[in-house]
């Protein structure tokens, strides 16, 4: 390929008759374009003598969008992989030191579902969660006591010609993680249909144990049957009602209640004589029967008896083992009708768990399949035959 010559002006030479020139020669021209160095070599010839020059183009060249992508690439690759091996170790030193916490395998698969089961249910927490938060007809955390979990939700009816019957209402939560909130479905159904509904809300473990849960169950209980009334509430007309842990809880006030004004106790602030019944849904009344099933479904013995003051405490905190006391017939007799509800394919607490042989002497008791819709149909018809 012929070269291309390019005439200079020699200053070396004094005559004007030669001539240097510089032949840019193409087999010499940088092969690597991406090389921000990278020079024109250029050769100057007099035709015979050849030297090379080096010449260093005056701006470097910009690197390309394309390279930047790559770049980029790269340097999230490198993250990615130190990141990985980081995470893995953290993830296992956590799981490491729940098990040195008494947590469990078990309980954290169960936790994970219970995950993915609020996930699934979350459009319809949405839903309750704005009817919760902006509805004028919640009255949210009304203080009833001294403790910082003394906080109580009230559901207003629409309608407010005359005073509305009132349920009471103790929300469960495994006796770890109950909250007030919970009951706001209910709350919303129970308010639709002309009742009064009262969300207590109550210390949970470990910031309480069983005993601390009960007072404040009690003292949630006494400041509906007291105050309700400048709220448009009837006084007279005040039902209780515990699910889970709190049907649970619930009994436990109602019963250390009775004890109480049987002469067995102290001074009281509200009666069961104000409770017009009591509605137990899928509680547990019977602690010797659950220790067991407890601790194979991932709420350990050591949790659990820690949650109940230690096992001496477990015939204290059975409303089903105290009431066939036969030194507490007085206290029975004041108690007010009882209907459990227990579902049969209720796995959180079996069904199968009470006694209901001596509890249909004592009261309704119920083992059915029910929806929350069917419930309530139940709750209203109890709540109206009442008070007749």
């Amino acid at each position: 390929m012929p070269s291309h010559i390019l005439p200079v002006t020699n200053p070396n030479l004094h005559s004007s008759k030669q001539h240097s020139y510089l032949r840019i020669d193409p087999t010499t021209m940088p092969l690597k374009q991406d090389d921000p160095i990278a020079s024109t070599r250029l050769v100057s010839s007099p035709f015979e003598d050849e030297t090379i020059i080096s010449v260093r183009p005056l701006l470097s060249r910009t690197p390309s969008f394309a390279d930047e992508s790559i770049g980029q690439r790269q340097s999230l690759a490198r993250e990615v992989d130190r990141a990985a091996p980081e995470t893995f170790l953290l993830t296992r030193l956590g799981l490491k030191l729940l098990r040195y916490m008494g947590v469990g395998y078990r309980w954290i698969m169960r936790f994970l579902a219970l995950g993915c089961y609020s996930l699934m249910l979350f459009p319809g927490f949405i839903q309750v969660g704005y009817y919760y938060f902006f509805s004028g007809r919640v009255l949210r955390s009304i203080v009833y006591g001294d403790q910082p979990r003394n906080r109580l939700d009230l559901y207003l009816p629409k309608n407010t010609d005359g005073p509305k019957p009132v349920v009471a209402f103790v929300t469960g939560g495994a006796w770890i993680i109950g909250y007030k909130a919970w009951g706001s479905l209910l709350g919303q159904q129970l308010s639709e249909r002309d009742i009064m509904v009262a969300c207590i809300d109550y210390r949970n473990y470990p910031q309480g144990t069983m005993s601390d849960m009960v007072e404040d169950a009690s003292e949630g209980i006494s400041f509906v049957c007291n105050k309700v009334a400048e709220y448009g509430g009837d006084p007279n007309r005040v039902y209780l009602m515990g699910q889970s842990a709190g049907g649970h809880i619930a009994a436990c006030a109602l019963v250390e209640q009775a004890i109480k004004e049987a002469g067995e106790g102290g001074s009281t602030t509200w009666s069961v004589l104000q409770i017009k019944t009591y509605f137990g849904l899928s509680g547990g009344y019977n602690l010797f029967n659950l220790v067991d099933y407890f601790h194979s479904r991932g709420l350990y013995r050591s949790i659990f008896l820690s949650i109940m003051e230690g096992e001496e405490s477990l015939r204290r905190f059975s409303p089903e083992v105290i009431v066939q006391d036969p030194n507490l017939k007085k206290a029975v007799s004041l108690l007010p009708p009882i209907v459990l509800f227990h579902g049969t394919a209720d796995y959180s607490i079996p069904a199968d768990s009470r006694s209901d042989s001596y509890l249909k002497k004592l009261c309704f008791a119920y083992t059915l399949s029910l929806s929350l819709s069917n419930f309530l149909i139940f709750l209203i018809l109890f709540t109206r035959l009442a008070e007749a």
